[in-house]
């Protein structure tokens, strides 16, 4: 866990920061974790990371444009030494997937502590500001977790969910379900497209806005999860058509404008439990993907999948993310299946 000492200064560092700038990851637990500390202390810049999984050079260009005095990196799997070693101000890394050996950042992760608690940075965010319940539930149940205080969510929200330890029941089966999908919708498009959508979305004041379109700024959100969810479903039903007897269920489709596979990837795995997902999204020269598994630790077998492969990648025990030169496609597969 990340101790409350811990998280004291987690909240000293943001009352302290006058600019900040928060990078996150582009999911809806990255996003929830962005809203959290910027409502909490008001103020200060987001960018979301769109590449990846470490952070990259180019992102020293933001820095440079809004010269914060405080960095926040906030649900980002991977940071490179390098790139700590080019800011010139003070770096707060709250993350949750294996820990990584760096210096000069303030490193809050809970599997320092104890390696088996992987709570998402939404779930910490949320216990450093105790407020907005609505928006860090879009990031803990969208990271698959069903949190300690859901009992008291239910309580305020009992039209948009309902009591269940199981994330992906909540996820597909109600209205509340519907919101994390618009979360990981907003994130889809262009750069200019995702900042206004973030923009809109940081001045949303509750969740029936967006749903029941009951102001202008809702109805605006839900026009683009609208718009990217019918590319969305015909993925779905093509995907689900690839399904057989194999424990492993493989989808590739073309490159284009949305990268939907980490959704795609989460549904289909709540709709087939007992197999392996891969979705995969063809990109230049590379088939960039999403793994998972609910019976099967993914990750050793990533990794040894990887293994003479050009690729790359990593995450948690059931949920990764990851790419592969296209030419070592099937191989990678093939290597994949050896192990099931």
């Amino acid at each position: 866990m990340i101790t409350e000492e811990e998280l004291g200064r987690i909240r000293e560092y943001l009352q302290k920061s006058e600019n900040p700038l928060f990078f996150y990851d582009d999911d809806p637990d990255g996003l929830a974790s962005f809203l959290l500390l910027k409502k909490y202390i008001g103020r200060g810049k987001g960018v979301a990371i769109r590449s990846a999984p470490a952070m990259e050079e180019v992102y020293l260009r933001k820095i440079t444009e809004y010269s914060p005095d405080y960095v926040f990196i906030l649900d980002k799997p991977v940071m490179t030494q390098d790139f700590i070693d080019k800011v010139s101000v003070p770096i707060i890394y709250i993350d949750h997937h294996p820990v990584q050996e760096l210096k000069g950042v303030k490193y809050f992760n809970p599997r320092i502590h104890d390696d088996a608690d992987n709570r998402p940075t939404s779930y910490w965010c949320y216990r450093v500001t105790s407020q907005d319940l609505w928006i860090a539930m879009c990031g803990i149940i969208g990271d698959w977790h069903v949190p300690e205080f859901m009992g008291e969510f239910v309580r305020q929200y009992p039209d948009l969910v309902k009591e269940s330890k199981d994330a992906g029941e909540i996820l597909f089966e109600t209205q509340f379900g519907k919101l994390v999908k618009v979360f990981a919708f907003l994130l889809k498009g262009s750069t200019t497209e995702v900042k206004k959508n973030v923009s809109v979305l940081e001045k949303i004041k509750t969740p029936y806005e967006i749903l029941s379109q009951s102001s202008s700024k809702g109805r605006f959100i839900y026009k683009h999860f609208e718009n990217i969810n019918k590319i969305y479903e015909g993925l779905l039903e093509k995907a689900r058509k690839e399904v057989t007897k194999s424990k492993l269920l493989v989808f590739i489709y073309p490159s284009s404008k949305h990268s939907l596979t980490g959704t795609l990837s989460n549904e289909l795995l709540f709709l087939y439990p007992d197999k392996m997902i891969v979705i995969g999204r063809r990109k230049e020269d590379k088939v960039v993907m999403s793994f998972r598994s609910m019976r099967i630790k993914v990750l050793p077998l990533l990794k040894i999948a990887l293994e003479g492969v050009d690729g790359y990648g990593g995450g948690h025990d059931h949920a990764c993310g990851g790419g592969v030169n296209v030419d070592d496609f099937d191989k990678f597969i093939e290597n994949l299946k050896k192990q099931l």
